[in-house]
């Protein structure tokens, strides 16, 4: 009789421990996301957030894509047919931290009455509109605004009064109209009057530096008050920041706005490291690169920003997203668009832009 009583207790403990064991399975992704709040989210300070690697979650993605109204053909790869879901099942994992997930109710009452605008060219949309879903699915019921004009876009969550404004300026610094054509205008930077009133600006720039004939929107370049027919584009997109930078020192009340700097987004058509025979561009890669770094290294441009932002003496954010990016060579819409073309430079959305903007909302609460 004693016998059967212990071999009762011992499969009864048995089920038990086994039910905890998938319980706490079943809940892994909920649990990275609370146990933040009693311990580790006080170390996202003082660790680089922007190293790390990719790993499988598959509490995500953070929102439903067919949910959000907010989001442009070229982005909806899962509305343009993307057959896997892979890609949205990746969470970005710091090496010495971990980070709290997107939380938009705290992203819109902490930022409460306040304007964030996005200035760049259409990968800042991408960004831009990652978050408005972002937002969207956490007050799905709010009351949103859309309103557009000649010089920006907003998105405003009324019942918290957050803006979330889109400035198109693929080079940053001007382009005028003079007799002989469209002029870019390396040290010259007027919507710079418009930008300052803002409480939070994310600027980037590159992605139009170095194209040519009728993709460039310039036709000559004016440099020091010379106009030339043309320049060296790096030198140009160096001299372009530099102005940038004057302008953020001079112009920019850190009291009152906050400045990022998004760093370069890349892409993938270039597979040189990848150690896949026979591949060509992103068309078919469906998971990360493993690791924390890219076989070819960052991209020069991208030394360049940080050479330039280390010469500004205000306070700027480099929200520095190139290498975690370059490892998601399976996150860009490939040929599920709209144009059915093949595009290895934007990011799906929900995607990738999703980390960016959990990071982002790192840097604006902490």
């Amino acid at each position: 009789m004693v016998f059967v009583t212990q071999r009762l207790c011992f499969i009864l403990v048995t089920f038990i421990l086994n039910f905890f064991s998938c319980l706490c399975v079943a809940n892994s992704g909920q649990y990275h996301s609370s146990h933040l709040k009693v311990g580790k989210q006080s170390q996202v300070k003082s660790c680089n957030v922007y190293e790390g690697t990719w790993v499988f979650d598959d509490s995500y993605p953070l929102y439903n894509s067919s949910a959000c109204p907010h989001i442009r053909k070229e982005f909806d790869c899962h509305y343009y047919g993307r057959p896997d879901n892979l890609y949205l099942k990746y969470r970005w994992q710091p090496k010495e931290c971990d980070i709290p997930r997107f939380d938009g109710q705290d992203f819109l009452q902490k930022l409460k009455g306040k304007k964030i605008m996005f200035i760049g060219d259409s990968i800042t949309l991408n960004q831009r509109e990652s978050l408005v879903c972002l937002l969207h699915a956490a007050v799905p019921d709010a009351k949103i605004i859309e309103e557009i004009n000649p010089l920006y876009s907003n998105t405003t969550f009324e019942d918290y009064g957050v803006s979330i404004l889109l400035f198109k300026s693929n080079y940053l610094v001007d382009i005028e109209k003079e007799k002989v054509g469209q002029v870019l205008k390396l040290d010259s930077m007027k919507n710079g009057n418009i930008w300052k009133d803002m409480d939070v600006l994310v600027f980037n720039t590159w992605l139009w530096w170095n194209r040519t004939g009728p993709r460039k929107h310039w036709d000559y370049i004016e440099d020091g008050g010379k106009v030339l027919e043309d320049m060296d584009r790096m030198d140009a997109f160096r001299k372009a920041l530099t102005t940038w930078a004057k302008w953020v020192d001079t112009d920019v009340d850190p009291g009152k706005t906050k400045v990022l700097y998004r760093a370069i987004s890349p892409t993938h058509y270039d597979v040189t490291g990848w150690g896949r025979p026979g591949v060509e561009n992103c068309g078919k890669e469906t998971t990360p690169i493993n690791g924390s770094t890219y076989p070819t290294g960052l991209p020069p441009e991208s030394n360049m920003v940080k050479d330039i932002l280390s010469t500004i003496k205000k306070p700027v954010h480099l929200f520095d997203i190139t290498t975690l990016s370059q490892l998601r060579k399976d996150a860009h819409p490939a040929a599920y668009n709209i144009f059915k073309g093949m595009d290895c430079t934007h990011w799906c959305v929900a995607g990738l832009p999703d980390t960016w903007n959990q990071l982002l909302y790192i840097a604006l609460t902490d």
